[in-house]
């Protein structure tokens, strides 16, 4: 079983992130994408967090294709971090091929992680292009230390097997919706309180 781990806030869920996870279902050919709808990003404040409930609503709404799942697995397991995460659902199916899944805007800041190293040591990790970001996300400090790990786009199929560190870059077209773009374009469309 080949298993992408598409963790995330989602706040809220956009077209842009179905288009990182489909991109990264067929282009790693894989059996599943889970969406981990985190219950709190540490590197965001809780208020500007919407409820769980909400999110993962959103992300259902748009994890429609083939082999998706929504699931709230980090609010389950009590971790609050992709590490913790990722070591537990190893142990639990330690016969499952997983994959780490990021748009690109999320490998830029990846070095702000806490164990992002170690993540790299325990699965292999896929980055889907992110219009604006693409470039600059290839020279991010993560990208810059595992660079030898790194493997060609051609050999994207091969990744889930692949022994840690290993990542791949896979460009495609781009989506352009992002959150904190809808995020704003609702608050600014909310009424003002006097």
């Amino acid at each position: 079983m080949r298993v992408g781990l598409y963790g995330g806030s989602f706040n809220p869920a956009h077209e842009g992130h179905a288009h990182v996870a489909e991109t990264a279902r067929r282009r790693l050919g894989l059996d599943r994408v889970i969406w981990l709808v985190s219950p709190q990003n540490p590197l965001k404040e809780r208020h500007e967090t919407a409820g769980l409930a909400e999110r993962m609503a959103g992300a259902r709404a748009l994890a429609k294709g083939p082999g998706m799942i929504v699931a709230d697995v980090e609010s389950r397991l009590g971790s609050a971090y992709t590490i913790d995460t990722v070591r537990a659902l190893k142990r639990r199916f330690p016969g499952v091929h997983f994959v780490w899944i990021m748009g690109a805007d999320s490998l830029a800041a990846f070095h702000c992680w806490r164990g992002w190293t170690q993540i790299m040591r325990e699965i292999p990790l896929a980055v889907v292009s992110r219009p604006w970001i693409s470039l600059r996300s290839r020279f991010a400090p993560a990208a810059r230390r595992f660079a030898r790990g790194r493997l060609s786009a051609r050999q994207a199929r091969t990744l889930p097997g692949s022994t840690p560190p290993a990542w791949v870059f896979l460009f495609g077209r781009f989506n352009f919706q992002s959150s904190s773009a809808l995020r704003a374009r609702l608050a600014a469309a909310s009424p003002k309180s006097s």
